[in-house]
């Protein structure tokens, strides 16, 4: 049986829409990163992956952008533990 994720219903469609923008503003990775970081930092609504998850779920951006942002995150963690 699969069972789906609750999604994050802790945010306003402002501050959805408002993540979705400042998102997709983000054109290198080291702006991602930086963004990530912030996002993490400063709102309490969870981490950013699992944002982007939702965002994704509820088909609120595309599979290659959810991809792009992913793959940053991901390389970016990865690099963090192989150099541990």
């Amino acid at each position: 049986m699969t069972v789906a994720q609750k999604p994050n219903n802790d945010m306003s469609q402002d501050t959805h829409d408002a993540i979705v923008d400042q998102l997709r503003a983000c054109h290198t990775p080291a702006e991602i990163l930086a963004f990530e970081k912030w996002f993490n930092t400063t709102v309490n609504i969870g981490p950013l992956y699992s944002i982007i998850c939702d965002l994704l779920r509820n088909r609120s951006i595309s599979r290659c952008t959810a991809s792009k942002w992913f793959e940053t995150l991901l390389k970016n963690r990865d690099d963090k533990l192989n150099s541990l």
